[in-house]
């Protein structure tokens, strides 16, 4: 395994596990996955870059796992029960397990933008979708996405 790599040779994940239509939002998102090259099983590490108009998620917290990113390039818009924050280069937020503060990232603008995403890893989650019928259910490191009242899509 190697110690070093550089993010330019890093493939890029551009799916989503979403259902339709709750994936048409995230189209525009590549995720460069980059804690698996290290083996990093404690907590993920990407780069996402989103095109103009692209958001990182659907707007959702965790139950179990907490959430940090940092804003390395343009600007986003981070959507959480607060409202909007335009966040720019060197700017940066966290999402504590369990806070029920629903969250994602927005790129309004005409560019695009990157940011680091750093986040636990664990086999079991419950992820809650703030604005949609919709919720995750982590299992063996996994998640499945139901409707809030648990039937399938």
């Amino acid at each position: 395994m190697t110690s070093v790599v550089n993010l330019t040779d890093v493939a890029r994940k551009t799916s989503s596990g979403y259902p339709q239509p709750y994936n048409v939002a995230v189209r525009g998102r590549a995720r460069a996955v980059l804690g698996n090259l290290f083996g990093l099983d404690q907590f993920g590490v990407n780069v996402v870059t989103l095109a103009p108009g692209a958001w990182s998620s659907q707007r959702h917290w965790h139950e179990s796992e907490d959430e940090f990113v940092y804003v390395l390039e343009g600007e986003v818009v981070l959507a959480d029960d607060a409202g909007d924050h335009v966040m720019n280069q060197g700017m940066c937020a966290g999402f504590k397990a369990g806070s029920g503060n629903g969250h994602h990232l927005k790129n309004l603008s005409e560019k695009p933008a990157s940011y680091l995403e750093i986040g636990t890893r664990l086999q079991t989650d419950k992820a809650h979708f703030s604005d949609i019928d919709m919720m995750a259910i982590k299992e063996g490191g996994v998640f499945r996405f139901l409707r809030k009242d648990g039937s399938g899509f």
